[in-house]
This record gives C-alpha cells, sequence and structure tokens, in this order.
C-alpha cells in the first residue's frame, strides 16, 4: 500500500461525505483514528479487493461480506443509533463534531 492508494481512499471518503444529502454524518475528527482506519481500508483492499471495514472480519461468505464494504450501511446499525458513530467510528454524527 502506498500513499497515492491512502490519498485516493481519503478523498473518495471526503467526497461520499459531501455528497450526502441530509449532510447527518461527517468524518471523525480524530485525523489519528482516521489514518490508522484509512490504512486499514487499503490494506483490505490489497489484500480482498474490497474496502472492507478495517474493524470487522470477513466470514469467507461473499453475500455476507458485501454488507462489510466501507461505506457500510452504518445508519441502521445499533451503534449508529447508541453512540453516533459507525461501527468502527470512521463516521459520526455530524452533531458530534465538536
Amino acid at each position: 500500500m502506498d500513499k497515492r492508494e491512502i490519498e485516493e481512499i481519503t478523498k473518495s471518503l471526503k467526497d461520499f461525505v459531501l455528497r450526502q444529502e441530509d449532510k447527518s454524518f461527517a468524518l471523525n475528527s480524530d485525523n489519528e483514528k482516521v489514518k490508522r482506519l484509512i490504512k486499514g481500508l487499503a490494506f483490505n483492499e490489497e489484500k480482498y479487493g474490497l474496502k472492507f471495514c478495517p474493524c470487522r472480519l470477513t466470514t469467507g461468505n461473499k453475500e455476507e461480506d458485501l454488507k462489510l464494504i466501507c461505506p457500510c450501511n452504518f445508519k441502521i446499525q445499533k451503534t449508529w443509533a447508541e453512540k453516533g458513530e459507525c461501527w468502527c467510528s470512521l463516521f459520526v454524527k455530524a452533531d458530534n463534531i465538536p
């Protein structure tokens, strides 16, 4: 994984945040955490060919594992409702940003 890959993933995630209609979520403001998570996404893309969430384990079942591609369906997860963040806290509710 090289710097260019990490920059591409970072740009795609920022673009994803900008495209949302309701502006309800943002990237976590903890830049070090975001860097680690993006490195995990780059590693998973290199290893598996897809950007699987770095905090979740793949099962080997393609249909189930497709649910783990970042950005996942975090808004329907219990963690989002309770903590205001996705599983790995890459994305957080916009009103949780200081």
